[in-house]
């Protein structure tokens, strides 16, 4: 089931991302960072009371530039309104009420969003007595804390905790959950229609868990599917310097839920920015994937177009080349049927599990033909090999020295597995521990 998502709202200064890693802490519960893509991590998985929560830092989309900061900060709490199940409007108790704060909590409260308000940098008693200051925002009595020093953090987040919405678990379905992702323009509603429209048999449509959100059900060649709407997206046009922290909102919720990912990207401008950041989203979460390049039809084409853009996308993300590609058009049709399948043979390698005898027979031969280097004088040795879980698929090594092994070999080791057993659009998991 979807978690709740806690959105962490306030002008510049106030602490809003000391407040965040003090949040997470120890439970950062995030999948690790993924090499060759860089981008400032602004959401992350909490936990308190047993009670897990996605939480997002909206600081970290605020620009240098000053003539844009309240504009961003506007828009940003304006976003984080729409699609949080609770705002934490941080404030800072030294400072007492700015404008800025003034025209934020009037945007809650015409909104009439869950919030609660926190005065921030309340380090001591004199700074503690200030902050009914901020009871004439109309938010209701402020919550004092230190993000610095923690003070007051437990009762913080015990209130957090009462505040989130019951949970609510996922209807049991044996339909295929499909994320339908993309920045804005590239197709994502005419492929849905598109898709929609092949099956021929709309089931029902489904209420959503994301506000304005609309889930299709379908059914086509005997199977059904559930296309999780992302589409929203293309409806906040006034949010343009914010679009990539919308983005990351709706990516985030729309992956907690799916099975699988079909990720649309533009034949005709190759990979951009915001197009990497998606597939960093979705290769954090550990889902399976297909890249969809879509308006392949108004694309200039030789015998070698298709092999160019592969290698185009392989130099930008070299450790996800894995990703398989289709080449398609929504306003055509081509290739669009084809998604389907696709998805399923993605999310088949996604759940495949390979036997341990036949692993360790796979260990065994490249190791034989590629020793891991010593280090230090120490030869390094690989025991054995198993496969821990499936969706998504993890496995371990055992090794008498695995701190020493290097990056270089992991990566070998990897893509060796990979070229055996395949896992196209699958994101792998490699444990080495001591034996």
């Amino acid at each position: 089931m979807p978690l709740p998502l806690v959105a962490i709202i306030g002008r510049p200064n106030v602490g809003k991302s000391t407040m965040f890693n003090r949040i997470l802490g120890d439970r950062l519960a995030i999948t690790e960072d993924v090499p060759g893509v860089t981008r400032d991590r602004i959401y992350g998985r909490a936990e308190w009371s047993g009670r897990e929560f996605d939480l997002i830092d909206t600081g970290g989309f605020i620009p240098v530039s000053a003539d844009l900061i309240e504009t961003m900060v506007r828009e940003q709490a304006e976003v984080a309104i729409e699609e949080a199940d609770l705002i934490l409007f941080v404030v800072d108790a030294r400072v007492g009420p700015t404008e800025l704060d003034i025209e934020i909590s009037r945007l809650l409260l015409k909104r009439k969003r869950p919030v609660l308000l926190i005065a921030n940098k309340t380090d001591n008693q004199s700074i503690e007595a200030e902050k009914y200051e901020f009871m004439r925002l109309g938010l209701g009595e402020p919550i004092g804390v230190s993000s610095t020093n923690g003070l007051n953090y437990g009762d913080f987040l015990d209130e957090v905790i009462q505040r989130l919405p019951a949970k609510q678990p996922e209807p049991e379905t044996e339909a295929l959950k499909v994320a339908i992702l993309g920045r804005p323009n590239v197709g994502k509603s005419s492929v849905v229609n598109f898709l929609a429209g092949k099956a021929r048999q709309i089931v029902t449509d489904i209420p959503g868990t994301t506000r304005d959100a609309i889930d299709l059900k379908i059914r086509t060649d005997g199977k059904e599917y559930i296309l999780i709407d992302t589409a929203g997206l293309r409806r906040k046009s006034k949010i343009k310097e914010n679009l990539e922290f919308f983005m990351s909102l709706r990516t985030v919720k729309a992956l907690e839920r799916a099975d699988v990912a079909a990720l649309l990207i533009e034949g005709h401008t190759g990979l951009v920015k915001q197009d990497i950041q998606i597939i960093e989203e979705i290769a954090r979460f550990k889902k399976p994937m297909v890249i969809c390049v879509n308006k392949w039809d108004l694309v200039d084409k030789d015998d070698i177009t298709a092999d160019r853009f592969r290698a185009e996308f392989k130099e930008k993300l070299p450790t996800l080349s894995y990703m398989p590609l289709l080449f398609m058009s929504a306003i055509s049709g081509k290739r669009v049927k084809t998604v389907f399948e696709r998805l399923e043979y993605v999310y088949g390698e996604y759940t495949k599990r390979i036997q341990t005898a036949v692993l360790n027979e796979f260990l065994v031969d490249v190791v034989n033909k590629r020793h891991p280097a010593a280090v230090r004088g120490k030869y390094i040795r690989l025991f054995y090999m198993t496969q821990a879980e499936t969706a998504p698929p993890r496995f371990i090594i055992f090794s008498n020295y695995p701190k020493f092994l290097k990056d270089e070999y992991k990566r070998y080791l990897e893509n060796r597995l990979r070229e055996k057993f395949g896992f196209e659009g699958v994101p792998l998991t490699i444990n080495f521990k001591k034996r």
